[in-house]
Parts: structure tokens; sequence; C-alpha cells
């Protein structure tokens, strides 16, 4: 996987926009690193529904979520969260085998303010 576009800049609490390749050589677009209450994570594209509710149109396992916000927060420039329990894998051990998480981060309230659309 590999990032093809980064937009960077800020855009209320998104930070950047970006496409990324799959090994198959699909492109997903309109991908969102966004600037959260618990750090950076990966928005994915979504679209409104007839409900007004959002709602995602790339679904993705929650450990594919976690990869790609740490892959993301590499090429953006960031810092790696370091608590996440993914430690140094560079973007090329993407896809490698990464340990399971060492600690959970406590749970943070939320608020009407901290959704991200």
């Amino acid at each position: 996987m590999k990032v093809e576009y980064m937009n960077k800049g800020q855009w209320g609490k998104v930070v950047a926009f970006f496409s990324v390749r799959t090994e198959e050589g699909f492109i997903i677009k309109g991908l969102k690193l966004i600037e959260g209450i618990n750090g950076k994570f990966v928005g994915f594209p979504s679209e409104k529904g007839k409900d007004g509710e959002y709602r995602d149109t790339v679904l993705a396992t929650k450990e594919l979520r976690e990869k790609l916000t740490q892959f993301a927060i590499k090429e953006y420039g960031g810092d790696v969260m370091h608590n996440s329990g993914y430690g140094n894998n560079t973007p090329n051990d993407f896809n490698n085998e990464m340990p399971a998480p060492q600690s959970a981060p406590a749970p943070a309230k939320a608020y009407d303010d901290d959704i991200p659309f």
C-alpha cells in the first residue's frame, strides 16, 4: 500500500486529504487525516443518507483502520502514537504482521463538537 497523493492543510479538524493505492491496484480516494481529541485518525470517504446521517462508503476492519492511521501519520510527517503497540514499523512494513496493542488507551469523554464532519 502506498500513498498516491496527500494534500496537507487545515480545514477545521482535517489536516490532510489523501489517496492510497493497494497492492491489487485499487485506488481509494477521499481519505482524511483528522486531528481528534485523542490524536490523529483516518476518516474514510462517506456520503449523506436520506436520513441526514453520514455513512462510510469504504469499509475496513478496526485493525486495518489502525494500520492505515499509523501509515498516514508517518506519511504526513507527524509522530506516530507510541501507545498503539505498533512500534517503529516503517511504511514498507505496513503489510507485515504487527504485534497486538500492549494497552488500550483510556476512554475519553465525547462532546458534540468532536464530530469530524
